[in-house]
């Protein structure tokens, strides 16, 4: 579970809700010394990688927001933030962060920060947000430990590629010095399936966790977590894949591949 420095409960309050492996998604702000903070607390609070956001100097315009008139309802607050040096929490208006975001993010961010974030941390850090190959190399002199293919849902710049289009082309970039995962567009087991034949180490999904907690509360999570699993697992099996390992990337046909005979499973 990756849990964002924007999030409406505290990384302490999500370490004591039981054993399980969390990374903690961390954005650059202007206050070095906030960054230094939520880093500390993240590694005492037992959070295994920093996953570092490096689409959103800017916020995007994020038009949902501005027509839905998106604030938070005043009994929640930016939990990580509570008392810290960081202006006032009623900043936080309409279009929803956007004001807030603009103020605190620092716009110079660069490949020097992930750096600069290995002389505070011990911990990997896998960087969010890449989608070319030549990010991705740049990621990995940087000294990425892990490389997270995202659009950010989508939200930050329209025209982007999907991710899943994206994704060869960073793996191929990436010659297995580091892992690879993606999020965005996962909804079916086959989508998970997908992805991982074209070279992913792993996937992460993040709407259908949001809709089915918001339907069902927890239930409704464990519900479309098994959804999930078990698609794959029926994918695997009609595909003749007994193990992860025998995932291939024959599986996959795309419409930048060369023709060749059918029977691949599916087409991008």
């Amino acid at each position: 579970m990756t849990l964002s420095s924007w999030t409406t409960s505290s990384v302490e309050e999500v370490a004591s809700t039981g054993p399980g492996i969390r990374f903690f998604q961390l954005y650059v702000y202007k206050d070095r010394n906030v960054v230094v903070q939520l880093v500390r607390r993240a590694e005492r609070a037992g959070f295994k990688a920093i996953v570092l956001t490096v689409d959103t100097p800017r916020l995007g315009r994020r038009e949902a927001d501005i027509k839905n008139r998106f604030t938070l309802p005043p009994y929640l607050t930016l939990k990580n933030f509570e008392g810290l040096d960081l202006g006032k929490m009623d900043r936080i208006n309409d279009p929803g962060l956007a004001s807030y975001a603009a103020s605190q993010n620092d716009q110079s961010l660069s490949w020097k920060d992930v750096k600069w974030l290995q002389t505070i941390t011990s911990l990997p850090i896998l960087v969010k947000g890449v989608i070319t190959a030549e990010d991705a190399r740049l990621a990995i002199q940087a000294g990425a430990a892990g490389i997270i293919v995202s659009n950010h849902g989508a939200r930050q710049l329209d025209y982007v590629p999907a991710t899943i289009m994206a994704l060869e082309e960073v793996v191929k970039a990436a010659q297995g010095r580091v892992p690879v995962f993606l999020d965005g567009g996962v909804r079916r087991g086959t989508d998970v399936f997908k992805a991982l034949a074209l070279g992913a180490s792993g996937i992460f999904i993040g709407r259908p966790v949001v809709f089915s907690l918001a339907a069902e509360g927890e239930a409704g999570v464990r519900k479309v977590l098994q959804m999930l699993r078990d698609e794959f697992e029926l994918t695997m099996a009609l595909s003749g894949c007994r193990s992860l390992k025998e995932i291939t990337r024959n599986h996959i046909v795309t419409d930048w591949d060369p023709p060749r005979a059918a029977g691949a499973l599916a087409r991008l």
